[in-house]
């Protein structure tokens, strides 16, 4: 390790112990448990920690660092959010949870670039300006709680591609940032659980369960089929790729997620999910050709393409659904689309101008950003019994 980079044992423990210390005293005077706080555990809490934390997982070198500090991020996170509201709720944990999935999603995009301390930074501002965006939303366009809520996708994925232009682009020459089979199956793993748990994220802030866990089942079935069937269209041999697949299965269930409380057949929620699979596996290519280089962006993981295109392809659906149900009511359309183009232009613009001012201050000399040199490795981190040659 260079003499000149921080030593973590004289900063992460502080800084932990510290936000630890704080939240604890903020419990103390804000939070007395009552009948309304008790509550049933949250599934959403296990797509979290078990499904992100492997989904994640998809470089060679970085699979204790990935699942570490994503658990680190998320109990963490959940307290900050808490301490943000400071207000006893009925879906209080829930909320604090699913609003996680925004820093989840930006970590994605810094994965293997941001230290530990620059991630605790992150999570904290993020989840901050996150409640103000929803906030915003919620009192000045009147915005409802879950649908606020389904802009976490688009929220994240911005944010964190912001974030991400501040950081140093790793060498083009480097194969540290590569896949392996071990690594995309477990990443797979992860995938495959938060494709079974995605109709109750969608559902859980919704107070038509029912037809969002339809709806949202429907766009990731289709979602899935499209997906295999356009990897074996798009690969040079004509076999499946596992990247491909790891990208479009979920799309279907972000897309669907901002008007699952509103398309009344089925055969929407399929279109959706069918759209949002193509838009996963042919953004990747021009976000990775045309898009990226030119703005000297990075993406670790693909939270583009996997996470923000099919937010905006799920918030455009929404609109025109508006549109087609109130089209004999020209004043009442006119007034629920330009609410809802409100609440995506707000969500995409903080994101973007916070994650870049987040990106700025993770980068100042305070917090020394690693050298280049030892992006996605583990052993920067982690203590190992032995060189991890080919982990």
């Amino acid at each position: 390790m260079p003499s000149s980079y921080r030593n973590f044992r004289n900063s992460v423990p502080w800084l932990i112990l510290s936000l630890e210390a704080v939240f604890i005293v903020l419990f103390y005077f804000v939070f007395p448990y009552d009948d309304k706080f008790i509550m049933s555990y949250p599934d959403v809490n296990l797509m979290m920690i078990f499904g992100f934390g492997f989904f994640l997982m998809s470089l060679k070198r970085y699979g204790f660092s990935t699942t570490g500090f994503n658990l680190l991020l998320i109990v963490l996170g959940v307290q900050s959010h808490l301490t943000v509201i400071l207000s006893v709720l009925v879906l209080l944990l829930i909320e604090a949870t699913v609003s996680m999935t925004a820093v989840v999603i930006s970590t994605g995009a810094v994965l293997g670039k941001a230290n530990p301390v620059q991630l605790i930074l992150m999570t904290v501002l993020e989840l901050i300006v996150f409640r103000m965006s929803r906030w915003m939303s919620n009192t000045f366009l009147l915005v409802t709680d879950s649908i606020s809520m389904m802009h976490v996708h688009l929220f994240g994925a911005y944010f964190g591609l912001a974030v991400s232009a501040c950081f140093s682009e790793p060498s083009p020459r480097t194969d540290k940032n590569a896949r392996t089979p071990k690594s995309d199956l477990l990443s797979m793993l992860g995938t495959l659980f938060l494709w079974v748990f995605w109709p109750s994220f969608n559902s859980i802030l919704s107070d038509r369960k029912w037809r969002v866990i339809y709806n949202t089942y429907f766009g990731l079935a289709v979602s899935a089929v499209t997906a295999f069937a356009l990897s074996v269209l798009t690969t040079k041999d004509g076999k499946f790729r596992m990247t491909h697949i790891h990208s479009a299965v979920l799309a279907g269930g972000v897309a669907v997620g901002h008007a699952a409380h509103s398309i009344q057949y089925p055969w929407i929620a399929m279109v959706l999910g069918l759209l949002a699979s193509g838009i996963a596996i042919l953004g990747s290519y021009c976000s990775q050709g045309c898009l990226n280089p030119p703005l000297k962006l990075h993406d670790t993981s693909g939270v583009h393409f996997t996470f923000g295109m099919p937010a905006v392809l799920g918030a455009l659906a929404q609109v025109i659904l508006l549109i087609i149900k109130n089209w004999n009511n020209l004043p009442s359309m006119g007034y629920l689309v330009m609410i809802q183009v409100g609440a995506f232009c707000l969500t995409i613009s903080v994101a973007l101008i916070t994650g870049l001012i987040a990106g700025l201050i993770l980068n100042l000399r305070l917090f020394k950003s690693i050298p280049v040199s030892k992006y996605f490795e583990d052993q920067f981190y982690w203590e190992f019994p032995h060189l991890a040659v080919g982990f």
